[in-house]
């Protein structure tokens, strides 16, 4: 029987070339989506980690405990911290750590952030604030940094001179005597490329920039003069990174700096990136999990029928002898032979997918950090049992059926169609999923709790869903095909053939449009979701924000440069400008955002709606609370409550509640005075945010470009409009649609094969009665009507119970977006869905070039002499 598998094989190449191709792209997409999930995973680690690979200790600066001098406060600051605690880390200390038994060297380092404007003047990859490194080019004993190796021009020598690292200056199209603008934690600077390097800080390959300055600029910039952020010592081989780390610490004053091992600091990290990386695995495993679902389909359909259409070749078989065992096993043997090497070939072209999906899923060249390819284990056995194991099962199930049939009723009929018995079981396992799913995703109606519980819930509910509406699609394709044949019988004898076709066996029908309608179900469920969600949010900026442009910084630790709010003010065009202190406010237990603003001001650019109490009474002392706020902590206005505005402290500070307003992004969790949040945030005297009205009929576009003059091109600030404010809100759901589309990529891919599949071979089963419509006077055009209306009809049933899934998925699980977004209403994206209908339909219709091509090529003669 082995023997009969590798001769079947080899006799039936064409016939096996579909099935090949369609494992291979069922294979292709599960091993791509995983090293894609590997890859990614990687990527996104190498950006948020340091290369502790070379490190035995690092010496840094200990943070102030409470109170002491130089202590962030309310008469604190970042820079008194460096001023008064990290004078310990110098040239000095550097000698005492190299003469230490055990150290093979020393690199001191003025580490900080740097966010650099591209040549044309716009932000130099803002998504990745965190991975824009700055350091200083700190030379050795020959003059260079081993750590920053140049390979064009030279180290920066004064702070007029800058260099960068070889990734930014292409990112940033800058070239050697280029005047680069960038900024830290201030004003504008700007400042001549003389050098091009090297590192190999992954923060930085993986997408980050590098901003090197000379050791006298980044001490200026990152923490005083003569002084290091962090000391690295290399040790000797075979030296104990421990005994190291006690030998370096009996050096230090224990209350200002400290020692930690490499070891111990990757350690640490590892747990941060862990937790900073975990949803991008989630994220990446959905498209696997997607695929695997899809691409089963294919596959299960495709050998399904190549098994059913040699029904009379294994009568022969079992008629000359074979036993059922027999017959069963060669088919599984072919099965093997073909799932191996549409294995090989489908991870072959998964990696190729796998170096294609960060484009695709980056809406901008921010979206995904860079990193190479990385292969597991995981993918490759994916590989082999998707290959293989799918289409194992796949053939065993109608080879059990095949073999089980009598010899002469066999070679009497090709296609043996379902029992009644079978198909009520199919019924009455489909209806008791569809009223589990269904009934979980409605009790799911009332629900204001998006707790992960509950979205686990609604996932599972809409995954049972699915597989009923699976089991149920052979039931309801005679109704719904019915109902459509009606449209296509109005076209003639070709549209009665397309519908009777497609009438012809239920289940492959229903099979084929599975792919299509999983997909389909995906996109329409979370496009309805996503448009419904950037309603919401629109609506609820819109009832937030007065003001017409939001100038802010990318990060809460920055703060806008008075000057820059001053020329804001003066812009032409600018009717008011209201600068904003953000900070954080310790009340309760729990830690929320306090908006600090002048009563008089905020008025005029948010539109705030007081439940009690109201503004004017806001001064030192006295906030107002978001209505969320004030029911969790059980006051109402005029009240009093304790809290803490700023950094970590003991002491709380009793407050008067003036105010209780609706919940309002624009204003935070609470409201207090800008010179009190000023005075206690973390960087004291601070700005965040400035909020600008415009005049009535100012041009959008200029009015923008003439804020972003004022505020010197800082790399560090955005300026916003309303439109972009919802965006930048909506960046979580921006993910999720990237995601649906990608989702509806797959699915069209895997539904074309599916429906070019089964169509190829529908086609050579109905050879002789193609012939026999030739012969009777059909000519090759409406043989290709014919097929690609069989298609449409196909398709269209898909993207029928897609629609209907999806539609009805995203009305139940709509309740736990509301939970979350207090404006939230279910909407219909009239344009997405008709765009998904016809990119659907168009699937239908260009899978049935290559099948109603070749059909309508076959001699009338030769095709009714075919057996």
């Amino acid at each position: 029987m082995l023997k009969t598998a590798l001769r079947n094989v080899l006799a039936h190449k064409a016939r096996l070339l579909m099935t090949v191709l369609a494992v291979t792209l069922g294979v292709a997409f599960v091993s791509g989506t995983l090293v894609f999930a590997d890859s990614s995973t990687a990527a996104h680690r190498a950006a948020v980690s340091k290369d502790y690979a070379d490190i035995a200790v690092t010496v840094t600066p200990k943070d102030p405990p409470p109170g002491a001098p130089g202590a962030s406060g309310p008469a604190g600051s970042a820079g008194s911290v460096a001023d008064e605690h990290a004078t310990v880390l110098d040239d000095e200390l550097a000698r005492k750590l190299a003469g230490l038994p055990g150290v093979a060297a020393v690199r001191p380092a003025a580490d900080g952030l740097a966010t650099l404007n591209a040549s044309d003047g716009s932000p130099l990859r803002t998504g990745r604030i965190w991975a824009h490194r700055a350091a200083a080019y700190v030379p050795g004993a020959d003059g260079k940094d081993s750590r920053h190796p140049l390979t064009e021009g030279r180290a920066p020598r004064d702070s007029t001179e800058i260099a960068v690292d070889s990734g930014t200056a292409a990112a940033g199209r800058f070239r050697i005597g280029d005047e680069i603008t960038l900024a830290t934690d201030g004003p504008v600077m700007t400042k001549r490329l003389v050098g091009i390097v090297t590192t190999r800080d992954t923060r930085v390959t993986a997408g980050g920039t590098l901003a090197v300055f000379d050791k006298a600029t980044a001490q200026q910039l990152f923490v005083s003069p003569g002084r290091y952020t962090s000391i690295d010592l290399s040790a000797v081989p075979g030296t104990d990174e421990a005994e190291l780390s006690r030998r370096v610490a009996a050096l230090l004053p224990p209350d200002r700096a400290e020692a930690t091992t490499g070891t111990a600091q990757a350690a640490q990290q590892a747990v941060l990136v862990d937790t900073l990386t975990r949803g991008n695995e989630k994220l990446s495993l959905v498209f696997a999990g997607v695929a695997l679902f899809i691409g089963s389909f294919l596959i299960v359909n495709t050998f399904t029928m190549l098994v059913a259409r040699r029904t009379r070749e294994i009568a022969l078989l079992r008629a000359i002898g074979a036993t059922r065992r027999q017959v069963v096993r060669s088919l599984l043997w072919e099965a093997v032979l073909l799932g191996l090497a549409a294995s090989g070939l489908g991870f072959l072209a998964g990696l190729g997918i796998a170096s294609v999906l960060p484009r695709i899923l980056s809406t901008t060249g921010e979206a995904l950090p860079r990193g190479p390819l990385v292969i597991g284990p995981l993918p490759v056995m994916a590989a082999l049992a998707v290959g293989v194991g799918v289409t194992v099962v796949a053939a065993w199930l109608p080879s059990r059926k095949a073999a089980r049939i009598a010899p002469v009723e066999a070679m009497r009929a090709a296609e043996q169609p379902p029992t009644v018995a079978a198909s009520r079981v199919r019924g009455v396992a489909g209806a008791l999923l569809l009223a589990l799913g269904a009934g979980l995703l409605l009790s799911l109606a009332g629900v204001k709790d998006a707790s992960e519980e509950n979205l686990r819930s609604a996932m599972f509910g809409c995954a049972l869903l699915v597989v009923a509406v699976i089991l149920l699609a052979p039931l309801l394709a005679v109704p719904v095909l019915r109902l459509t044949g009606r449209l296509t019988g109005r076209l003639g004898i070709t549209g009665h053939l397309a519908h009777r076709n497609a009438l012809r066996d239920p289940r492959r029908t229903a099979a084929t449009a599975s792919a299509l309608m999983v997909s389909t179900a995906l996109v329409a469920g979370l496009s309805v979701i996503g448009h419904s969600t950037g309603q919401a949010l629109d609506r609820q900026a819109a009832a937030g924000l007065g003001a017409d442009y939001v100038i802010s910084t990318h990060t809460s630790s920055a703060g806008i440069d008075p000057a820059a709010v001053q020329r804001v003010s003066a812009t032409p065009g600018v009717r008011t400008a209201t600068a904003v202190c953000d900070s954080t406010l310790f009340i309760g237990g729990g830690v929320r955002q306090i908006s600090g603003v002048d009563p008089a001001a905020a008025l005029s650019v948010m539109k705030l709606d007081f439940v009690s109490g109201s503004l004017k009474d806001l001064g030192p002392g006295r906030i107002a609370l978001s209505r969320t706020l004030a029911r969790e902590s059980g006051v109402s206005a005029g009240d009093r409550i304790d809290a803490r505005i700023g950094g970590p402290g003991t002491d709380l500070t009793p407050y008067t509640v003036v105010g209780v307003y609706e919940d309002n992004p624009t204003a935070q969790d609470a409201l207090g005075a800008r010179t009190e949040v000023q005075e206690k945030a973390l960087t004291a005297g601070s700005v965040q945010r400035v909020l600008v009205r415009a005049d009535s009929g100012s041009d959008g576009g200029g009015a923008k470009d003439r804020l972003r003059t004022a505020t010197g091109n800082n790399p560090l600030l955005q300026v916003q409009d309303r439109h972009e404010l919802v965006q930048a809100a909506a960046g979580a759901l921006g993910t999720l649609l990237t995601l649906t589309y990608g989702l509806l990529a797959i699915g069209g891919v895997i539904a074309t094969l599916g429906i070019m599949n089964t169509l190829a071979m529908s086609v050579s089963d109905r050879t002789r009665e193609i012939g026999v419509l030739r012969a009777i006077g059909m000519d090759r055009a409406g043989i290709r009507r014919m097929i690609r209306l069989e298609s449409l009809t196909v398709a269209a049933f898909g993207t029928l119970l897609g629609l209907a899934s999806g539609l009805f998925g995203a009305w139940t699980v709509g309740a736990l977006t509301n939970g979350a977004l207090k404006d939230y209403s279910l909407a219909l994206p009239w344009g997405t869905l008709l765009l998904v209908c016809l990119i659907s339909l168009a699937t239908g219709v260009s899978a049935a070039a290559l099948p109603a091509r070749h059909a309508s090529a076959l001699s009338p003669l030769e095709a009714v002499a075919e057996l």
